[in-house]
């Protein structure tokens, strides 16, 4: 059963029509590659499945609940998570307070003092997250600024996986890695496979797209022309979709 689906989605900014009429399902513990050439409207379509954008036509479902005018809090909280190129990490701030960012568990000092933000529970659940994930960074205590680009992604995942999501879209999680570092994100996918987690895998390195993702879709110019299975495709035929070669 699908997780999400996207149905004739459009949407313009201005006199530009950058999404014209999409359809894009995901089943839960599904690893779906998105590729494109820069300006196919990869990132537009992302963020109308976060809510970031809002539509001009079509629906959104997700998890059998239509969320097409539900806002991206809304969203987030039914289980949409995306991981941006940019991390969205605050560099001084120490690991565990990452992970946690913006969502920070509280508590009352003798249950009647105002609320404040309860780090040991955040030390101890951070910690928690990263061995469950495999995620060896030289401890939570330290500046997120202060890590290499790999393992600041793997926080940034860490972040997101945390709060549970039913789906998880990464945009270009292995742009900037060094090979060492790719593997451990891409190890990071495939246990949220495992774990029935659908996952959207926006990225440039067919390499990458081609071990961890089961189905490829391929965006030009604000259409699907392509939705093909890993096994029935190899990267040459991509690549002849990407830019227009094919057919």
């Amino acid at each position: 059963m699908s997780i999400l689906e996207l149905s004739g989605v459009e949407k313009s900014f201005g006199a530009v029509q950058v999404l014209h009429g999409v359809d894009l399902k995901v089943s839960s513990g599904e690893v779906v590659g998105l590729v494109g050439d820069n300006g196919a409207g990869k990132s537009t379509l992302m963020k109308t499945i976060t809510g970031v954008y809002s539509i001009d036509r079509g629906n959104v479902v997700f998890d059998g609940r239509d969320v097409t005018d539900s806002e991206p809090g809304e969203r987030r909280d039914f289980g949409i998570e995306m991981i941006y190129q940019d991390l969205a990490l605050a560099p001084q701030q120490d690991v565990a307070n990452n992970i946690f960012l913006g969502r920070e568990p509280t508590k009352r000092l003798f249950g009647i003092f105002p609320s404040f933000v309860d780090k040991s529970r955040i030390d101890v659940e951070a910690r928690q997250m990263l061995d469950r994930l495999g995620v060896h960074v030289p401890g939570i205590d330290i500046p997120v600024g202060m890590l290499s680009g790999g393992q600041q992604q793997t926080i940034a995942i860490a972040r997101a996986l945390t709060f549970r999501p039913k789906l998880v879209i990464m945009d270009e999680p292995t742009a900037a890695l060094a090979v060492r570092e790719v593997e451990s994100v891409l190890k990071l996918i495939r246990q949220m496979k495992e774990d029935g987690i659908a996952t959207i895998l926006i990225s440039h390195r067919l390499n990458d797209i081609f071990e961890s993702c089961g189905r490829i879709v391929v965006l030009r110019r604000g259409n699907v022309i392509a939705d093909v299975n890993r096994n029935e495709t190899d990267m040459s035929e991509v690549v002849s979709y990407i830019v227009g070669a094919h057919g």
